[in-house]
């Protein structure tokens, strides 16, 4: 497999991470619920990003639950020097399936806890706290208890870095005076870009911006542009699409999951999908 250069790398945390990274989520079973139909499937996927040369897995352990963080540990433990796994608290899951608030410090602790044993960690090298005031969308409201709660746990030594997602502008800023901020993990892509001020003074501080749904909330006639540039260029409209993401800020750290090594390897290419000026003047437009 191709190793990812061309998009550069970026500063998470302590680690200078290359900018094309993996998300974990879809190796659950469906609605990010129950195990894969396919364990061994899921296994390979991560060991072959891995040695492809990804080296920033996101996950969380209310992904199954428990079930992706077990099969990261199955699939990569021990882990190779200079891999960055960040996982996400503030929520967990119904009997249902439902995504519920989990935002107590007695709920972000046991969190923290679950993530330690089901990674095989000491130490868990960043966590996101999400923010579940709205489960569809970032939404005002102090976030300064949980992220008080995560910070005691940092001090404690549970956790190395904290970050956001799912969060307002304010909340980045009021979270940033109760402790060091190292990543906002948000919806943002072509059609959605409504952190585009956030972006720009996030890449002002340093901070990495990781979008989430590369393709999510297009609408039919902004994904037949995509997919009319895509075959233009001889490329997917997710590659496109990601390498829109790579050339949009320095700061932006993509995590694009996927359950198969051919799509993997697709969304790995995307690193080296060079996009002609007049292909980013109409992508830009979809979003206008």
């Amino acid at each position: 497999m191709n190793t990812i250069h061309q998009a550069g790398t970026y500063r998470l945390g302590t680690h200078d991470v290359k900018r094309l990274g993996y998300g974990a989520m879809q190796l659950a079973g469906p609605g990010v619920f129950g195990p894969p139909k396919d364990r061994r499937a899921a296994v390979a996927v991560l060991r072959a990003a891995v040695e492809g040369g990804v080296d920033h897995i996101d996950t969380s352990d209310f992904y199954g639950p428990h079930v992706t963080n077990q099969i990261i540990r199955e699939a990569l433990h021990p882990y190779r020097d200079g891999l960055v796994i960040v996982t996400k608290v503030g929520a967990r899951r119904g009997a249902d399936g439902a995504w519920l608030p989990a935002l107590s410090s007695v709920e972000l602790t046991q969190a923290v806890h679950d993530n330690l044993r089901n990674l095989g960690l000491d130490v868990l090298e960043v966590v996101n706290l999400r923010s579940m005031l709205d489960v569809h969308g970032p939404a005002e409201g102090s976030l300064e208890e949980p992220l008080s709660a995560l910070a005691e746990l940092q001090r404690q030594g549970l956790v190395r870095h904290i970050g956001l997602s799912n969060v307002t502008a304010k909340q980045v800023e009021d979270g940033r005076r109760i402790c060091p901020i190292v990543c906002v993990q948000n919806q943002y892509n072509l059609a959605h870009r409504g952190d585009d001020a956030l972006i720009r003074q996030l890449a002002r501080d340093g901070i990495p911006y990781v979008p989430f749904f590369p393709l999510g909330g297009f609408t039919p006639l902004q994904s037949g542009e995509l997919s009319a540039v895509a075959a233009e260029l001889g490329a997917t409209p997710l590659q496109v699409a990601l390498a829109w993401l790579l050339q949009r800020s320095p700061n932006l750290l993509l995590i694009p999951g996927t359950s198969s090594v051919e799509h993997l390897r697709q969304n790995m290419a995307a690193a080296d999908l060079a996009l002609p000026a007049e292909a980013v003047a109409r992508l830009d437009a979809i979003g206008g």
